[in-house]
């Protein structure tokens, strides 16, 4: 296949100019697609030659604009949908998001406890910060409740947020200072501080 793909020694391009020090990913999420396409690969759907081919289908604008990593991720989400390991609606950023009416009860930079529950079923709220005060970062929007739903109780959706703990609030004096945890918690494991 003639494309874009195959530029070596093509003119006009500009030389090649290589980063020093250059650092194996230069973001987090690009770490991130490298464990993704590993993960993927172990379902021996496709080869490294169908992934490569997958790349040199990049429409060119695409393929010259995207960053070594990106052309992988649009290449592995191509194979993931050609083999119908995911679908296009799954693939949707507002899959687990979800509308209500209700107004959030909490705001970034609230104080919040989590409650001391201690549910039968399914939870995703993790003991160890069950009963203690963190802060409100974030509003990720309503979503999904797991715990409902796991028990095929319906969605009953809910706010979902960031909360930050420190872990000196978690594990006490002899936790060190400056480090914290941030845990995505939904509304009804959380109460005002």
């Amino acid at each position: 296949m003639n494309g874009v793909h195959d530029m070596g020694g093509m003119h006009g391009f500009g030389p090649v100019l290589p980063e020093a020090n250059e650092p194996v990913f230069h973001a987090p999420w690009e770490a991130s697609v490298r464990g993704m396409l590993v993960l993927t690969g172990a379902w021996r759907r496709w080869n490294i030659d169908v992934f490569r081919h997958a790349i040199e289908r990049l429409p060119p604008a695409d393929y010259l604009r995207f960053s070594y990593f990106e052309k992988w991720l649009d290449a592995m989400i191509a194979l993931l949908l050609d083999t119908r390991l995911i679908t296009a609606e799954e693939l949707s950023i507002g899959l687990y998001r979800r509308d209500v009416a209700v107004r959030p009860r909490f705001a970034a930079g609230d104080q919040v406890r989590a409650r001391n529950i201690n549910p039968e079923g399914h939870t995703r709220l993790p003991r160890y910060v069950r009963g203690h005060v963190g802060m409100i970062e974030r509003d990720h929007g309503a979503h999904v409740f797991p715990d409902s739903n796991a028990r095929r109780a319906g969605e009953a959706p809910q706010t979902l947020y960031t909360v930050r703990f420190t872990a000196r609030e978690l594990w006490g004096d002899a936790a060190n200072p400056a480090d914290q945890v941030s845990l995505d918690l939904w509304e009804d494991y959380l109460e005002s501080a």
